[in-house]
């Protein structure tokens, strides 16, 4: 193992070894890398970017998401760490799904609350994901994540190092991926049973847990359509969890008082206006579907189905705008965004497609605003480098710098973009940290010279400087080599030295590629 493999190791060992406590929901002892202030703090910073990313909250019926989190908040005062700062919200999306961050940030789709039919099981449903944070299954999984991304950054994390916060905030990105982590089989049950726990506490009927679990694996069973994507994805469902749940509740109605509340007419007054729409939320995503697939008639046809059934529904107004970007008919899709923002001015995307359609019409300034919005409310790649590409146009290269730096890290379309875009900003002002040149000696004693070009994007151009010697008796010149060098490759050119009859005198020769121009756009670029 090297060395700084060895030292990382031993640090990480220190920090566990100082890191135990015990559970505060199973009283088992395990190890701890995130305080709970941290754990708290992780999550209050990922909540708002997290809730953007899976289709942003549900704002047509405000009732809906205070209803929830009554609820919510009520089994959490029941749960063995009601001091967590809870949040409970409902989020515009119908995959069926639910999730919990650290710290008792919770949410769940309006997609699962249509396949429920009591409150009771809606507490239940809020009671497994309370567990999740409060037992720290939801902290334990980010714990996990760091450690995949590299000793350091965990041993950095559990001494308070703040430089772990990037992974947090970037795009939501350590966040989605805890959304859709996949939970152990100890983690379900302990979600299972202390959620029924929980709900009895608060004074429901602990069956409920027994009847969702039994709609979930109804659903799990037959492959239903959505919900593979969404909840079974992070939450596996099985028989045994319906027979574990039934034992569970059994048990508990067994040593107080039996029953407890179900809720039914509170909970389906609650959804109401959810339920009625339905049949537009289909035609909404049904058109999502076509127009991801081409099918641009059949999808203009279901956003109009949509908005005519919902015509408060600001998700339609995107859509419909998104489509009409598609059309390139630019200000009518800058209408449609307007109209989806005047409804609902908290979701990032309206604002990055106007900026985009905008963009489109030739207003900068508008553009950029617009883009700068959608990044304050989710670091989205797409805004990010047309934010970049803006500032460029203004010739505020640093400010440019500073959008395509992040995402320039990323695979795909967007990261190779950006790492063309940076390098053509920096590659003129620093053409060595992109150009690497060595002497070659050919057979014949003459001096050669070896260019290579480590940049995403093709140079020309290329002037390398020669220096024999140092001090006063350093001789200095320059080579220019004229042939273009595309990404990735390497040109040899002659300098005219030699022949050279001492191959060691060579270890006195330094090469420095002191300047170099890029070769036409779009060539050579990868």
């Amino acid at each position: 193992m090297p060395r700084s493999a060895q030292r990382a190791s031993l640090l990480l060992v220190a920090v566990l070894g100082l890191a135990c406590a015990t559970n505060p929901v199973t009283g088992q002892r395990e190890i701890v890398l995130l305080s709970e202030s941290r754990e708290i703090a992780m999550g209050e910073r990922m909540y708002a970017q997290t809730r953007q990313a899976s289709g942003g909250d549900y704002t047509v019926d405000p009732e809906l998401t205070v209803y929830v989190a009554e609820v919510g908040e009520r089994v959490a005062a029941a749960s063995d760490r009601p001091q967590l700062p809870y949040e409970f919200h409902v989020l515009n999306e119908s995959t069926p799904n639910a999730w919990a961050l650290p710290g008792g940030k919770i949410a769940v789709n309006r997609g699962l609350l249509v396949e429920l039919e009591s409150e009771a099981e809606l507490a239940a449903l809020l009671g497994h994901e309370v567990t999740h944070a409060a037992a720290r299954h939801s902290a334990q999984a980010f714990e996990r994540g760091l450690a995949l991304q590299g000793v350091l950054i965990a041993t950095s994390v559990a001494v308070g190092d703040e430089s772990y916060a990037p992974y947090a905030v970037v795009g939501a990105g350590v966040a989605a991926t805890l959304v859709n982590l996949r939970y152990g089989r100890d983690d379900e049950r302990e979600a299972d049973y202390y959620g029924t726990l929980y709900i009895h506490r608060a004074g429901y009927d602990p069956m409920a847990a027994v009847s969702l679990q039994e709609v979930l694996l109804e659903k799990s069973e037959a492959g239903a359509p959505g919900w593979v994507e969404g909840l079974f994805r992070s939450h596996p469902h099985s028989a045994e969890r319906v027979v574990a749940n039934r034992e569970s509740a059994t048990a508990l109605a067994a040593e107080g008082k039996p029953g407890g509340e179900l809720g039914e007419e509170r909970f389906q007054s609650a959804i109401a206006s959810l339920v009625a729409s339905q049949e537009y939320y289909a035609a909404y995503d049904a058109a999502r579907k076509a127009s991801s697939e081409g099918r641009w008639e059949e999808a203009r046809g279901l956003a109009a189905v949509a908005l005519a059934g919902k015509p408060k529904e600001p998700r339609f107004h995107t859509l419909q705008g998104q489509l009409l970007l598609e059309e390139r008919a630019y200000a009518e899709a800058v209408e449609s965004y307007d109209r989806a923002i005047e409804l609902d001015g908290s979701y990032f995307l309206p604002y990055l497609r106007r900026g985009q359609a905008r963009r489109a019409l030739g207003d900068a300034h508008g553009a950029r605003a617009d883009l700068e919005r959608s990044v304050r409310l989710l670091p989205t790649a797409e805004a990010q480098v047309a934010l970049g590409e803006i500032a460029e146009k203004r010739g505020a290269r640093s400010e440019a710098l500073a959008y395509y730096r992040p995402v320039a890290a990323h695979a795909g379309p967007l990261g190779a973009r950006a790492r063309v875009s940076i390098a053509r900003l920096e590659l003129p002002h620093d053409p060595g940290a992109y150009l690497s040149a060595r002497p070659l000696l050919a057979t014949d004693g003459s001096l050669w010279i070896e260019v290579g070009n480590r940049a995403p994007l093709a140079v020309r151009d290329v002037v390398v400087e020669l220096q024999f010697g140092s001090g006063r008796a350093a001789r200095v010149s320059q080579l220019r080599v004229w042939a273009e060098i595309p990404a990735g490759e390497t040109r040899n050119q002659a300098t005219g030295i030699g022949p050279i009859r001492d191959p060691a005198s060579l270890a006195q020769l330094e090469l420095r590629v002191v300047g170099a121009r890029i070769a036409e756009q779009g060539r050579g670029a990868r």
